[in-house]
């Protein structure tokens, strides 16, 4: 499973010119799920998630996790994080877990997260348009075969 969580002011997804989704201050996060990911493998990355100690404290120092502001998350499905572009210039997604079960895994993240905090999500597998005011830049990959 892969995260790439974004610090933001603010994040909205729009699909067919409707607006989805939409935070605050917050993460926007792209979730990336493979085909051996299971409801472990989305717990330890969400107690990571949830526990990033990236936000700014009085001395502007990255000390404050997203409980800590009143934090809001977006949650965007990418299966393009599993893209393999080791040959030729078209990517290759047979690591990416199959929709129906990648679908679950996401769906669980959603709940999980919703909780404790203010969850916003796309939709699984749309044509989605993501806006996003990145804050800093501040931008951290999660990849669980790294944790």
């Amino acid at each position: 499973m892969k995260f790439v969580i974004q610090r933001v002011t603010h994040a909205s997804v729009t699909v067919v010119g409707n607006i989805v989704g939409s935070i605050g201050k917050g993460f926007m996060v792209l979730i990336g799920i493979s085909g051996t990911d299971t409801r472990e493998t989305a717990d330890k990355m969400l107690h990571k998630l949830l526990g990033l100690r990236i936000f700014d404290d009085e001395n502007g120092k990255t000390n404050l996790a997203l409980a800590d502001v009143g934090g809001e998350l977006l949650l965007i499905s990418q299966f393009t994080l599993y893209a393999d572009c080791r040959k030729g210039f078209r990517p290759a997604f047979i690591k990416a877990g199959p929709p129906d079960m990648a679908n679950e895994l996401y769906e669980y993240i959603i709940a999980e997260c919703e909780k404790q905090f203010h969850t916003e999500k796309g939709i699984f597998g749309a044509d989605m348009k993501v806006e996003l005011l990145n804050d800093g830049p501040f931008t951290i990959v999660l990849d669980s075969d790294q944790l």
